[in-house]
């Protein structure tokens, strides 16, 4: 027997529950959103700062400096005019987009030689130091040091460059992570408790009454594949297979974005229905911009959903 559907089969309420969940998204963006990014900031400048006193403030802009230092080469493309996205820099440079992607993860590669490497950070050092922004490091033409103000100032300014080319980022893991505590926050105030399941053992067998955030759920037949699944709930009344509750936390700042990534969900559900049967529960609990072109798509592959400001509809889940 198929699932009963909370809000799916019911198109006559997504008007209102669209401009609610919008309305939703709105104030918390306005209310916690700067803060968030304030705060990555923050802990960006560091970063920077540190960057800068590796490469003596950009004036030891040496392949020896990155070998050393490689998380800094993300700030360093930063502090050129114009800032270089990676690919920029790997054309330019003319340097292996291993390395490159590599460091970009604060490590160098383990199958390239050092001369190898050696030889294409000389490259990177070189259209790095070319394209430096002396607008914001004023020390580099006036050959001196730069004082603390000045170091403070090219920093912010830096961090600001890194944080806006990841704001959405930002703001989309400060919003899952609210998410996350809501739903966490709903169960606890009805009894169940945060609890992990071993990965080795049967969903099946997950104990009743408890939740886990961000599990890996095996799923195929001869390949086996982890897929992520952001909240895994076992009711206290377990269902008749005995599987979980799969919830899926989505956010979303404007409707186009929701319409390009509204196939992960479909290639998800496939997966799991595959590996667990056509009536494993997954569902996605929503806030934010999802219009009726989303909404329709996901209902039509089987997907059901929970509005954030509805989130009692998530007791429909048996929970």
């Amino acid at each position: 027997m198929k699932p009963r559907r909370i809000n799916a089969d019911k198109p006559h309420l997504w008007k209102a529950d669209i401009a609610a969940s919008v309305d939703r998204f709105n104030e918390w963006f306005m209310r916690f959103a700067p803060d968030a990014f304030r705060s990555t900031r923050m802990k960006t400048t560091k970063h920077v700062k540190a960057a800068l006193l590796a490469t003596n403030d950009l004036r030891a802009l040496t392949a020896a400096a990155l070998m050393a230092n490689p998380g800094a080469l993300p700030t360093l493309r930063m502090c050129t005019a114009p800032p270089l996205a990676v690919d920029r820099l790997v054309g330019l440079a003319d340097a292996s987009k291993n390395l490159v992607g590599r460091m970009e993860k604060g490590r160098l590669p383990s199958k390239m030689s050092s001369a190898e490497i050696e030889a294409d950070l000389t490259k990177i050092c070189r259209i790095l130091s070319r394209l430096l922004d002396r607008d914001i490091f004023p020390w580099l033409d006036n050959q001196i040091d730069p004082t603390d103000h000045e170091r403070d100032r090219a920093s912010t300014i830096v961090a600001d460059r890194l944080c806006s080319a990841v704001a959405n980022p930002i703001v989309r893991n400060a919003q899952e992570q609210r998410q996350l505590g809501l739903i966490g926050q709903w169960l606890n105030n009805r009894g169940h408790r945060k609890q992990p399941h071993p990965s080795g053992k049967p969903l099946t067998t997950m104990e009743r009454g408890t939740y886990a955030f961000r599990m890996n759920l095996a799923v195929g037949n001869a390949l086996k594949v982890n897929i992520p699944v952001d909240v895994v709930i076992q009711p206290k009344r377990l269902r008749k297979d005995r599987l979980p509750v799969l919830i899926e936390a989505k956010s979303a700042g404007d409707f186009t974005n929701t319409n390009k990534r509204r196939k992960e969900e479909a290639t998800k559900i496939r997966q799991l229905q595959a590996t667990y049967g056509k009536n494993v529960a997954f569902v996605l609990f929503l806030c934010g911009y999802f219009g009726s072109d989303y909404l329709g798509y996901e209902a039509a592959e089987g997907i059901d959903w929970v509005w954030e400001h509805r989130i009692d509809d998530l007791a429909k889940l048996g929970l």
